[in-house]
């Protein structure tokens, strides 16, 4: 192992993502809270999505795909349920991108700024 596993009663989160890292299981990415699966990590999740929908179907329920944007006053409607996870919510305010003046790097264009701005779902609650 490349480097010592914390204890899982020490620190849980930390714990649980180097058992998920040693394991090779994924890749973290450079946006925070991001992660590619790993081939072995997709096969888990897979068969994990796979029991839990024959489980939830076994009780006469559907599921459901939620979006993964809405607007940020729909989380504002909900704003008790997600107290805990809104600082930590990305926000999407341009729908396009467009070259720097100094052509150097890519920017939100000015002109294509949305009239609300779109926030990553944190939760099912705000659909």
């Amino acid at each position: 192992m490349n480097k010592k596993i914390p204890l899982r009663s020490s620190n849980y989160a930390a714990w649980y993502h180097q058992v998920l890292k040693e394991a090779d299981l994924l890749d973290m990415n450079s946006a925070l809270g991001a992660m590619t699966l790993k081939p072995y990590g997709f096969a888990l999740w897979e068969q994990i999505k796979e029991r839990l929908d024959r489980a939830i179907k076994a009780t006469g329920h559907e599921n459901a795909y939620f979006p993964l944007l809405i607007p940020s006053s729909s989380l504002n409607k909900e704003a008790r349920h997600i107290e805990g996870f809104a600082k930590e919510c990305a926000v999407v305010t341009h729908y396009r991108l467009c070259t720097s003046p100094d052509k150097k790097r890519l920017i939100p264009d000015p002109e294509a700024r949305l009239e609300e701005p779109l926030v990553v779902r944190p939760t099912s609650e705000s659909v």
